[in-house]
């Protein structure tokens, strides 16, 4: 119980304070409520037994200091004064409606944008971890269940089982025994019905989840690779698949509908049969007076009202708690990762070799770059796994040089270039730019970098809104837009094309060819002015003519740019300064294109 708690004040945040008084109110509420039903039974007492009005020292001290004569007025003005108790709890209630409604909507949205911002900005490694499809249930799907669902759960049970201590504290107040005898009566058939109920629906919410995973999953890859499914005629599959997943989550949301359903009903009936049955049994032969039994029977009735509800409420709040606590868990592992990771990063940076950077910490500071960039000694190791992926390489990359980086498959190009790019961090090891380390300001050395990869992500936009990618509208510079177009000799396409830049390229850029996606990429980092350029395997999925038009694009960079390539093929890193040749995480060879590529015995080996 006390993780539970921990994980959902975690979730929660610094908002802690607006749930307590949320929890006050609802009190204040509840024991309005109770007044305005605990004076029911004096009220009727005094209704049918005008003369106690005189016996009794508080009415009688009312009626002396409102100067009422005769004193049986005094019975319309409690009346009265009942009504306007119970119209304030009602207007309070209201009021107490809406503050909740405000605080799960608030809080979803937060919740949302907080669950954006930790996955936007979690390590690198985490998202090798997880599946897109998860991620995209967790912010759509499992936030609003959180909120809409748990949340509101709990709020409803918490408050409800408030107005419940308050009545049945009330309830004891009037009449023990009849309480207890409907307590001994109706308790044991509630709480087995109860826990039947909420122990049959405790697994249905996590398997509902898991099934909207797949469900995700199936569309992302039917939808993702739609011109495959098309090809290969695999559309029924996916319908087939996606239909068996589809009827799995209605099969167990109608039966969990249908377990919530139950408890109320057997409890509104059972109560109701109690009462009855007793009024029936004390007019046959009840000591007290009817009009004691009917000041009782009318406090217990009413009462009963709010009971009802409540119980019934409560009951249903306690299976949707139940039912969808393994939402807390989703999303509370997946934060705590997020921060552990961090923290692993945190400890890095704070042991790094270089302290005390003087480098501007604002989100669009760039890290100067006049003269070189060193890699010193880097190792890194997978999580999980015990062979380095990266053993000790140490290398320069001088300003306006390009470089090379080949070899086979799994050989560590990938990886040393995400430790480049800032996505991963080494076990141990240091990247320098003119002394400084990078990990000093990692936002400043990836604002020097730009990325091109073998697929280039183009959102379904303009050219002019791919190519300034992550820039405002209103804010993109036609200038730079230009420029960036010409360096990337695109210019030919532009004017080709009816509305220019301004054409739509559909969805990940479906509309144009490789090559001019390709360079629509090397556009996007020149448009940034990213000094550096890092090309992973860019031209690897082009056929020869289109690789040579995107490689004439990468040549007319060198010096101005300083290139970082990842190549498999051999004419694409020709016109590198310097090659490395790498195996088993380490470097076998460096040089010149004559040194390393023309020997043969190295070209049998890349």
């Amino acid at each position: 119980m006390k993780s539970f708690i921990f994980k959902f004040l975690f979730i929660i945040g610094n908002r802690k304070q607006k749930l307590f008084y949320l929890l006050l109110l609802f009190l204040l509420i509840s024991i309005i409520d109770a007044v305005g039903i605990g004076l029911i039974y004096p009220f009727i007492k005094l209704a049918t037994e005008p003369s106690l009005i005189d016996k009794n020292n508080l009415t009688a001290f009312l009626v002396k200091q409102l100067n009422l004569s005769p004193s049986y007025y005094l019975i319309p003005i409690l009346g009265l004064a009942i009504t306007v108790i119970f119209i304030v709890q009602s207007v309070s209630y209201l009021y107490a409606q809406k503050y909740i409604s405000d605080f799960i909507y608030e809080q979803k949205r937060v919740l949302t944008l907080d669950l954006m911002k930790s996955y936007l900005y979690a390590p690198y490694t985490f998202h090798l971890k997880r599946n897109s499809a998860t991620i995209t249930n967790n912010i759509l799907v499992e936030i609003s269940l959180f909120c809409g669902s748990f949340l509101t759960a709990l709020l409803r049970g918490i408050t409800n089982f408030i107005i419940l201590l308050v009545l049945v504290l009330l309830l004891a107040k009037t009449n023990l025994f009849f309480l207890l005898l409907i307590a001994i009566t109706i308790f044991p058939t509630t709480l087995i019905t109860s826990y039947i109920s909420t122990s049959k629906v405790k697994n249905l919410g996590r398997e509902i989840s898991q099934t909207n995973d797949e469900l995700i999953r199936l569309i992302n890859h039917s939808l993702g690779g739609l011109k495959d499914t098309k090809i290969t005629g695999s559309e029924s599959f996916f319908i087939q698949s996606i239909n068996q997943q589809a009827k799995k989550i209605s099969r167990l949301s109608s039966l969990f509908e249908i377990l919530l359903v139950i408890p109320p009903v057997v409890i509104k009936n059972s109560l109701i049969a109690f009462v009855v049955l007793f009024i029936s049994w004390t007019s046959l032969g009840s000591s007290q007076s009817m009009a004691n039994v009917g000041g009782i029977m009318a406090v217990f009735g009413i009462a009963s009202i709010r009971l009802i509800p409540a119980v019934n409420s409560l009951v249903q709040a306690i299976a949707q708690v139940r039912n969808f606590s393994y939402v807390i868990d989703k999303i509370y592992l997946d934060l705590k990762e997020i921060e552990n990771e961090q923290e692993d990063i945190d400890i890095f940076v704070a042991n790094s070799q270089i302290k005390n950077s003087e480098l501007e910490k604002s989100s669009d500071s760039v890290m100067p770059f006049g003269h070189k960039l060193s890699l010193q000694n880097i190792i890194y190791q997978y999580p999980e796994v015990s062979a380095k992926a990266i053993n000790d390489i140490s290398f320069d990359i001088y300003k306006g040089q390009s470089i090379g980086l080949i070899g086979k498959s799994g050989s560590g190009k990938t990886t040393l270039v995400d430790i480049i790019l800032g996505l991963l961090y080494p076990k141990s090891g240091d990247i320098q730019v003119d002394g400084i380390s990078i990990y000093q300001n990692l936002r400043a050395w990836q604002n020097l970098i730009g990325y091109i990869p073998q697929s280039i992500f183009l959102t379904d936009e303009t050219i002019e809104k791919n190519i300034a990618f992550g820039t405002p509208d209103h804010l993109i510079d036609q200038v730079k837009l230009e420029k960036a177009i010409k360096s990337a000799q695109l210019e030919e396409l532009i004017q080709e094309l009816p509305q220019g830049a301004k054409t739509q390229v559909g969805e990940r850029g479906v509309r144009l060819s490789g090559g001019q996606r390709q360079r629509v990429g090397i556009a996007r980092a020149l448009y940034h002015e990213r000094e550096i350029l890092v090309l992973d395997e860019a031209t690897s999925a082009l056929d020869n003519e289109t690789e040579q038009l995107v490689n004439e694009s990468i040549k007319s960079l060198s010096g101005t740019k300083t290139l970082i390539i990842i190549a498999h093929r051999l004419s694409t890193i020709e016109h590198c300064d310097r090659l490395y040749l790498l195996g088993q995480g380490k470097i076998l060879k460096s040089g010149t294109y004559q040194e390393v590529v023309v020997n043969p015995e190295i070209i049998d080996n890349s």
